[in-house]
């Protein structure tokens, strides 16, 4: 063979990678970059007040977050796992209800039933207001009466709020059980407390223990919460340190030990799963039956899960609506409306962005050779456990200094001063929801595209359609509700988002969600209440979408 001939055959031995796998590292690189300016920021700050942090406030900030992780974690877990037990195994009465009845404080983000709590009870609320009006007291100092701006209440809060996700997951492990295990168990005489101990609760173990991971990132990640009753944690630390003290560098540090403990928590919870492991052995798989319970042991059942939800969902659903029907005038207010168009617009461009980048990643995987974009998709999914304050840090000091930057090169070759086009704008916030909440558009994409056949898109292949031609006449129509899902999914999540657009919003730049906090934090709760009914209302779509495929 000549030597322009071995030329030739090893050019087309060496194949570049597709521009979907190209693309689909650069989507998995831009979700990871905000993570990775984190800790670069943290190690080379330009003021290390790292050993002053550790020696004041670093310690109360962590102690406090720890406290509230895991008093969360253990009060939602035990709240949603009960319901769940009660709901897949025994009949009683409104447990039709009930089932679907206790997803619903998930529509309700936690810092509004901060603020409802709140104004229901305190001194001048109506449960102190008739304890002194049926004992005939006249000042505070007749009576004790618990603080409600206290660690305890922001546990109550958050857990009452979060329970729906230990309580989802542990009803469907309850639901997947086999009768058989639970026969054998009660033929050797264990009770109904003993089936729940001992077989019932270590087989949904891995999937509670998702749960309550869930629920403890999703306190870490919580802003509005503490910041209203006053508890110092690692979140209020960033804001604190990064807003008044006016040091990047030490809120990119608290940052850090925030993203540390998250990704501890992580692997733990991966690791207890991976020691724990129990499988059907039985080939003809039957569910267990629920048991009709008598009238006393019925209603103390219904009881015991109509109370998370009154907590969760009546209390401070029913507080807002009062003050939003009590200031009508308040739903008029301009501020409200501009509020909306711009919780609609950039909610919506950041849904879209998020959904279309996860199909994208997803199909470039699928069909590349190159190792790269396979290794980099699970990591991706780190972006929605990160607290939005820690990616508010790795957004927008790395994205300052590009806008600056670009600002300042412009100038030079135009003349043409185009101001901060990146940070001045809502740029860099759809840019933290789509990292944010990338995982539910990756995960919805990967899941949905799983169920399609390789078969037909090879059959698309051998006719001619290219790669972009399969992805839309092959998978599209076939992947549509799922994209239809995640799309409303994503949406509501941005919706909702408190700690990221707070630090990431331009000047004067307001969503319901920032109107909710600017407004209670001002004790006008009338005015915030109308935002809040929106924010709620467009969580029930979320909800009701989730009870429908969770039937």
């Amino acid at each position: 063979m000549s030597l322009a001939q071995n030329r030739h055959s090893s050019r087309r031995a060496i194949r570049l990678p597709s521009p979907w796998s190209w693309g689909a590292a650069l989507i998995a690189m831009l979700v990871l970059a905000p993570i990775l300016a984190v800790f670069w920021i943290a190690a080379f700050p330009a003021e290390n007040i790292w050993p002053h942090l550790v020696a004041t406030t670093l310690p109360r900030y962590l102690g406090n977050t720890l406290i509230l992780m895991f008093g969360v974690g253990l009060a939602a877990g035990a709240s949603g796992s009960g319901a769940a037990w009660l709901i897949s195994r025994y009949d009683f009465p409104g447990r039709r209800w009930l089932e679907y009845l206790l997803l619903l404080p998930l529509a309700i983000p936690a810092y509004v039933g901060a603020y409802a709590l709140v104004d229901f009870l305190e001194y001048a609320g109506p449960v102190q207001t008739g304890l002194r009006q049926i004992f005939g007291w006249q000042t505070a100092r007749d009576y004790w009466f618990p603080e409600i701006r206290s660690m305890g209440a922001a546990i109550v809060v958050l857990a009452a709020a979060l329970y729906p996700y230990v309580y989802l997951l542990a009803r469907n492990a309850f639901r997947e059980q086999s009768a058989s295990s639970h026969e054998v168990a009660q033929s050797l005489g264990a009770g109904a407390l003993g089936r729940f101990l001992r077989v019932g609760l270590p087989l949904a173990r891995p999937a509670i223990a998702a749960g309550m991971a869930i629920v403890m990132m999703e306190a870490v990640n919580d802003f509005g919460t503490v910041d209203y009753f006053a508890v110092q944690t690692l979140t209020t630390g960033i804001f604190s340190v990064w807003l008044q003290s006016n040091n990047a560098g030490g809120a990119a540090q608290i940052a850090s030990t925030v993203l540390a403990l998250v990704i501890l928590l992580v692997l733990l919870e991966k690791s207890s799963r991976r020691r724990m492991r129990f499988f059907n052995l039985s080939t003809r798989h039957r569910p267990v039956a629920r048991k009709r319970l008598g009238r006393s042991m019925g209603w103390g059942a219904s009881i015991a899960c109509f109370l998370p939800f009154a907590m969760g969902f009546l209390l401070p659903g029913g507080v807002i609506l009062k003050h939003a029907l009590a200031n009508a005038d308040a739903w008029t207010d301009p501020a409200l409306w501009r509020a909306g168009v711009h919780t609609l617009t950039v909610g919506g461009i950041a849904a879209v962005a998020t959904v279309l980048g996860g199909i994208f990643l997803v199909y470039g995987v699928r069909i590349s050779r190159a190792p790269l974009p396979r290794l980099l998709m699970p990591v991706t999914t780190i972006g929605y456990a990160a607290p939005g304050a820690v990616l508010g840090v790795g957004i927008l000091i790395p994205l300052a200094a590009l806008d600056h930057l670009l600002a300042d090169t412009v100038e030079t070759v135009t003349g043409i001063d185009i101001g901060l086009v990146l940070t001045g704008s809502a740029f860099a916030l759809v840019l933290a929801y789509f990292v944010r909440f990338f995982a539910i558009a990756q995960g919805a994409a990967d899941a949905a595209m799983g169920r399609v056949s390789p078969n037909l898109a090879a059959a698309a292949r051998s006719l001619g359609r290219s790669q972009g031609q399969t992805l839309r006449q092959i998978y599209y129509p076939l992947i549509r509700a799922s994209v239809a899902s995640s799309l409303l999914l994503v949406f509501v999540d941005c919706v909702k988002e408190l700690p990221a657009t707070l630090l990431l919003r331009p000047f004067n730049y307001e969503t319901l969600a920032t109107r909710v906090h600017d407004q209670a934090s001002l004790e006008n709760l009338g005015q915030a209440a109308p935002a809040a009914v929106l924010v709620t209302l467009t969580g029930l779509a979320a909800v009701a979408l989730l009870a429908r495929t969770s039937r």
